[in-house]
């Protein structure tokens, strides 16, 4: 009987807490897309330091890890490692010239598409 009443209580205190706790764990994956767009946007600035401008969209964020072309004074590679993907495993897209900031660094969230609430969000380096 005691044993039904400690279950019985564990289990309503779950119904309250885990809620809470999975609200967290979503927020966790826009917050760390926000310090992995800081970080490209760094990289980015050392690059501009080093080249004189900021890479072509269709350069892309890989010429701070592979030199482009036409890049002299290129001075990398500018990351530790490869371009990260961003938390729902897609590649970040960039835009250069930018239509929100000088350089537009994004994901589109968890749905893949613009726009969205929450998770579905985009999160780029202009928020």
């Amino acid at each position: 009987m005691e044993l039904l009443v400690v279950l019985a209580i564990l289990g309503l205190l779950m119904s309250l807490v885990g809620p809470q706790v999975l609200n967290q764990l979503g927020g966790a994956k826009t917050k760390t897309a926000g310090i992995q767009i800081k970080d490209l946007e760094q990289a980015l600035e050392m690059y501009k330091l080093d080249v004189g401008r900021f890479p072509s969209t269709s350069e892309g964020l890989e010429s701070l890890v592979k030199k482009p072309g036409n890049a002299s004074g290129w001075n990398g590679p500018y990351l530790k490692s490869d371009v990260p993907l961003d938390p729902w495993n897609r590649e970040y897209n960039y835009k250069y010239p930018g239509e929100h900031a000088e350089v537009d660094i994004f994901s589109y969230g968890a749905n893949g598409s613009p726009g969205g609430e929450g998770e579905d969000a985009d999160v780029g380096n202009w928020k």
